[in-house]
This record gives structure tokens, sequence and C-alpha cells, in this order.
């Protein structure tokens, strides 16, 4: 939820990014490690407005505009929060983002006038009868400017039904000494809270129908888009086409007019331009297809390279191998990369043809237009241009079959003409 984010008001090249954490902080700083942000520490935990506080020290030769927004709301746009900056000039002092859901449940309410002048704000626990037939939810989004911000944060008091300090009394405190408080709207999907998990199964079905918009409006094709389930980090070119039944796990990059056939499953894989995949194919982390390399159906690949215009068609198992261009890898294929301590590597040369139902039994190397025959077991490396063949010897005993057949056959009605005598017996 905090990556969707970050990524969201990346758009916005804020100067700095705070992320306050409070119970389980250390999972949170791992998180964001490689990112360009700072952790605060909120201990204990005392409420969203000391929550808010605690980014002060991080921020405290910043001079601009502040926002204050929820972890727990991911869907947040960066065009909203340009409108919320937007709307602070002159005498206005705060601006926060308001919804009108369908049913208000226990939202904070934002009592405004038809103009968009906060006149006051309240807890849904704090508010009267009367304060509760009001549909303007407080989605907790805030902006104000840092000479105004800190100020009004350390203004805020403890005494309300929970005995914590509120967000939302920024914007009663500065609407106390006259400053002007404004309501900017939003649809409620974009501010909905996740507190549940029946709320996160909600927000991840409305993100995942966003993203089917927003691939096909950027020129992806899917037949059947409401089957297909997109990573928050999904990368896809131009005239690319999607069967149904697709899911992306992370970290996957997908090139101009690639094919993703039904059910098939890609994470950390990268795929070039005209590659074909699947169906029922599944693409695990390093997974790469260069131009025009194609799987086919059962094909697992991970830590694995095809090169430009290979081939691995059905039922293959491919991983920590290096496949030239132009090979072929025949139905049944695997790489025996693991020992049972350590994995290693195959490496394929261009346009290698590899027969069905071989083993391949890693650390070897197949050398460039090499041929493997058909259901060898290959420990030692081939050289370029050499057939390789490893089988037993193959034994013919002719007539053998039929003799075992006739046999047989006797042999099964004799023991039924036996059981039916003895049915025969029975008194």
């Amino acid at each position: 939820m905090l990556f969707h984010l970050l990524d969201s008001f990346e758009e916005l090249s804020p100067e700095h990014t705070v992320v306050v954490a409070g119970d389980r902080h250390e999972q949170l700083r791992d998180a964001v490690a490689d990112r360009n942000v700072t952790v605060a520490l909120q201990e204990p935990q005392l409420g969203t407005a000391h929550a808010a506080l605690m980014a002060k020290a991080a921020l405290s030769s910043f001079d601009g505009l502040v926002m204050v927004c929820f972890g727990d709301c991911p869907m947040v746009k960066a065009d909203t929060v340009r409108n919320l900056c937007d709307a602070l000039n002159g005498k206005t002092k705060v601006a926060v983002l308001g919804f009108r859901p369908e049913d208000t449940l226990a939202y904070g309410r934002i009592i405004a006038d038809d103009g968009g002048t906060v006149r006051k704000m309240v807890e849904h626990k704090d508010a009267s009868e009367d304060e509760r037939t009001c549909n303007l939810c407080n989605s907790g989004v805030i902006v104000a400017h840092s000479d105004d911000i800190w100020r009004l944060l350390e203004g805020v008091g403890n005494d309300n039904a929970q005995g914590e300090y509120y967000l939302p009394d920024v914007a009663t405190n500065a609407i106390a000494v006259g400053d002007r408080v404004v309501a900017v709207e939003t649809a409620p999907s974009e501010v909905a809270g996740i507190n549940s998990r029946a709320e996160l199964a909600d927000a991840e079905a409305q993100w995942q129908q966003f993203k089917r918009e927003e691939a096909m409006a950027a020129g992806v094709s899917m037949k059947a888009p409401e089957t297909v389930f997109f990573s928050w980090d999904t990368e896809l070119g131009r005239d690319v086409t999607i069967e149904p039944h697709v899911v992306f796990g992370p970290g996957v990059k997908v090139a101009d007019h690639a094919l993703i056939r039904a059910f098939s499953h890609l994470e950390g894989a990268n795929l070039g331009e005209h590659t074909s995949v699947g169906p029922y194919a599944r693409l695990r982390p390093g997974a790469v297809l260069e131009e025009g390399a194609f799987i086919g159906n059962f094909v697992e690949m991970k830590k694995a390279t095809l090169g430009k215009g290979a081939k691995a068609s059905h039922l293959t198992y491919l991983g920590d191998a290096t496949v030239g261009a132009g090979a072929n890898i025949g139905a049944g294929t695997i790489t025996c990369n693991y020992d049972g301590y350590f994995k290693h590597q195959t490496v394929i040369g261009d346009r290698a043809f590899i027969g069905s139902n071989s083993a391949l039994i890693a650390p070897i190397n197949i050398g460039k237009d090499a041929i493997v025959g058909a259901g060898s077991a290959v420990s030692r490396d081939v050289a370029d241009g050499e057939l390789r063949m490893v089988r037993g010897e193959q034994l013919v005993k002719p007539g053998w079959a039929d003799r075992f057949h006739d046999t047989m056959k006797k042999k099964k009605a004799a023991q039924k003409k036996q059981s039916t005598e003895k049915d025969k017996e029975k008194p």
C-alpha cells in the first residue's frame, strides 16, 4: 500500500518524503531501505496529529507545502494533491480532502458551507447527532505551508473520547484563529481506507480494474480483462496481447508485440519484442526471453535466458540456464540444475537441438549446432556440431510379445472357468 502512494507521489517530484512508523517499524524501515525516504519513529502512538508531528525534525529546514496522508489509503492520485495545493492562496491556510461515501460509517465529518469553506471538523465518536447527518467525510489528507503546519500540530490537544491527538484538529485550530480552511472533494474510491482483509480485497479489485483500463488505453489488448491480474510494478509495451487468466507477479517487463497466452503466471521476468509465452507457462524470477523467443504450454523457466528466436514448445524446465539464439528445446527436456546443495549452470549454444525427454545434468555446455538425441541423460559437455546420444542397448525378441499374449489369455480364461464352476457348486 505504501509503495502505491510513493510511486503516485513521485509524479509530484517531492523534495522530501517522510514515512512515520510505529508498531513493527523495523519491517517498514527494511521495506523502504532502497527508496529516497526518511523514516520517523512514533513511540508511543498517541494519535494521527502526534504521528504527523514526528516528521518535524526531518523537515526542520524545509520551506514549502507539507502534505499529510495515511499509508492505508493507497489510491490517492497526484492530480488530487495538486488540487489541494492549488486551493492554498491568500487567507486560505489549510486544505483538507473530503469525500461523500454511500455509508458514512464511523468517518469523521467536515462541516462546510456551499463554497467549500470549512466551519468545523469532528470525529464520528465526538460528533453530535445533527453533525452525523452530514455526509461530507474526512479522508485525513491535509495540506498546509511549513510556516503553519508545525504550529498547528503543536497546538492540537487530546481532550476527546479517545484521549488522542487528532489530525483534523489542525483545521479546527486554524479556524479558531481566523484562518480559512477549505475542503476539496474527491471520489470515495480514491480515499477508501483499508482496515481489514475484506477492505484490502476490495481495494485490490478496484486497483486491478484501474490497471486494466490503463493498460488497454496504452495499447494492450486483453480478451477477458477481468481475468487478468497485474502487480503494482508491471510494465507493458504497446500492442501486447494478453489472453484470459494471466497473473503477473512483481518485477515483470514486457516489450512491444509480445503475446501471453492463457493461464500463464509470470514473476520477475523480462520479455523481449515479438516473444510468445504459454498457454500454461510459468516464468519465475530471472527468466529472460530475447526477441522472438517462444515458450509453450507447461514450460517453466527460472534464472534462465532464452536467446533470440529460440524455442521451448512444451513440457520443459529451464533453470539456471542460457539458451543460444535459434536453439530448439524438445518436449520433456529438463536442466538438472540442483545437486542437493548447490545450483549449477547449463549453457546451450546457438542453433543447438535438444531432443525430447532429455536430461541435461549441470554443470554442462552444449555447443553450437550440436544435437542431443531424444531420451538422453547428458552429463558431459557436447562440442560444437556434435551428436550425443546416451541410451541403453535396444533389446529385440521377435515373436515374444505374441507368445506372451497367448499365454496370458489362456491363463485368464482358465481362472474364469474355475470361478464359474465354484459358483455352481454353492447351495
